[in-house]
């Protein structure tokens, strides 16, 4: 008898019932495909941090690159034939660090850009990251290298080896696979007291290449007119 009522109940209230259980069938559908959702920005999100690791690596090596052919560039100037040889190699090595410069900063944009600089274009407010610093102190190196004179080009060369050295130091860093789950700011993000480091060494080395090329207008292109090569 129950069960004849239950039925009846049921046959009376189709309309509600057929309602209430679609609800439930558009909130577990809604539920999955939430899941779904998540996942599928998940996948995505790692997908665009493994794309960001490659072309940054890509970028890294190419510059590593870069800077062991400018330390031998340094070492080799005297073997040079001609004035003409020399400036042809020392152009294509300065076009290469300009542009590893600045496509460097797609990857490690400026610190603090809103403290300094801020007259600038937007890329280049800010201060320069540690690891573009590198690039930067080799250009103003390989600027007034000369064939002839100065200081030895073992000299040259080992202050453009320490560049290097920083610089893998942070593209390691960078590339730390302990924090590959950081897509967004990795940079800026990294432990404060590693970052600070990095960026007294960079000074360090600033104030070497200061020390070596009296002259030289670092951070403007507008440079003082080209000095000879002095011994530090």
């Amino acid at each position: 008898m129950a069960t004849d009522n239950i039925w009846q109940m049921l046959t009376d209230n189709v309309g509600t019932v057929v309602t209430v259980v679609s609800a439930i069938a558009a909130v577990i559908g809604a539920l999955a495909s939430r899941a779904e959702t998540r996942k599928q920005r998940q996948l995505r999100t790692e997908q665009l941090r493994q794309t960001i690791d490659s072309s940054s690596l890509d970028w890294g090596n190419a510059a590593i690159d870069t800077l062991a052919r400018a330390a031998m560039l340094a070492r080799t100037r005297h073997f040079h034939g001609n004035e003409g040889s020399f400036q042809t190699a020392k152009a294509a090595t300065l076009v290469n660090l300009t542009s590893l410069i600045d496509r460097g900063r797609m990857f490690f944009p400026n610190l603090q850009p809103d403290r300094h600089g801020l007259s600038k274009e937007g890329a280049y407010q800010g201060f320069r990251a540690p690891i573009l610093d590198c690039l930067v102190w080799t250009y103003e190196e390989i600027y007034v290298l000369t064939r002839e004179g100065g200081p030895t080009g073992e000299n040259s060369a080992s202050f453009i080896d320490d560049c290097r050295k920083l610089m893998v130091s942070e593209l390691q860093a960078h590339l730390d696979p302990r924090r590959l789950n950081q897509v967004v700011g990795r940079y800026t993000a990294q432990d404060s007291k590693r970052q600070q480091q990095a960026i007294s060494r960079a000074e360090e080395l600033r104030a070497q290449l200061l020390t070596r090329r009296p002259g030289l207008s670092i951070d403007t292109w507008n440079r003082q007119p080209e000095q000879p090569e002095t011994v530090p």
